[in-house]
């Protein structure tokens, strides 16, 4: 009984200790977002402060940055379902069907995730600027989607694999066209996957910042750009900086605890499967 106990007890600590390293970052962006640069610097930090609300009027009003939030926000959510939407189309298809190499082409298409970003910023800008598409909200879908598709489509092959085919052989049976059987059978059990990669693609395009830094300018520049242009060589805006990055996790925060259920058997399911 000691034994358990002593188990128990030092589970709780070890979580305890988890939780504080996880979370006491965000509890500290916080609260820079809500000093003054005078409390900001203040050594010993200060715990017990004037609360202001300058440095989000600041970065909302003087900075601008309510249309790079509109942009992140358009961008993230048009990539993740257009991702989607192509992404679970061509697993399904190496998941169902018998292709030649069709593991292979599997693996392929993962290894094109493997590529490191840098090495394909100039081919994108040199396309973006010779078809007139630069600093544009398309362009931004285009190249996010890109990178999200080979992520999607070996998730979803996953998930796919382990939902019985019995289900739609029976389906069709019964007179349903294979796409009447996938759109109405396959993706409604697979939810949980679907959810999971939504999340994980929304949170890539809402955070990127190398190819929106080379790829726009000012119309379709989002919030990890603007971000950047408050570290200047006059000074560094960390009372702005922490409330925009403050508002940033946010959205993903909400998102993420909204869907909590989904994600928690996406993850035990076959997400992770080999």
């Amino acid at each position: 009984m000691e034994k358990e106990q002593t188990k128990r007890v030092v589970a709780w600590i070890i979580i305890t200790i988890i939780l504080v390293v996880n979370v006491l970052p965000f509890v500290w962006l916080i609260l820079t977002s809500l000093k003054t640069r005078l409390d900001i610097f203040a050594i010993p930090p200060r715990f017990i402060f004037q609360p202001t609300w300058k440095n989000y009027l600041s970065a909302f009003g003087k900075r601008h940055f309510l249309p790079m939030f509109y942009n992140s926000l358009i961008i993230s959510v048009s990539t993740t379902l257009l991702s989607l939407a192509v992404g679970t189309l061509g697993a399904y298809a190496l998941a169902r069907f018998r292709l030649f190499g069709g593991k292979h082409i599997s693996f392929w298409i993962l290894s094109t995730r493997m590529f490191p970003p840098i090495v394909l910023v100039i081919p994108f800008y040199i396309m973006a600027t010779r078809w007139g598409l630069h600093d544009s909200r398309f362009l931004m879908v285009i190249v996010y989607t890109t990178f999200n598709l080979p992520f999607v489509v070996w998730i979803m092959r996953s998930f796919f694999e382990d939902i019985p085919y019995d289900l739609e052989k029976a389906a069709m049976a019964d007179g349903y066209t294979r796409w009447d059987a996938f759109w109405k059978i396959i993706l409604p059990l697979s939810a949980p996957g679907l959810v999971t990669t939504a999340i994980l693609c929304f949170i890539f395009s809402w955070n990127e910042f190398l190819f929106a830094n080379v790829l726009t300018a000012a119309v379709a520049k989002t919030v990890p750009v603007g971000i950047r242009g408050l570290v200047t060589s006059r000074a560094i805006e960390w009372g702005e900086i922490a409330a925009v990055a403050t508002l940033q996790v946010i959205p993903v925060l909400v998102f993420t605890f909204a869907v909590q259920k989904y994600i928690i058997r996406g993850l035990t399911l076959g997400a992770v499967k080999g």
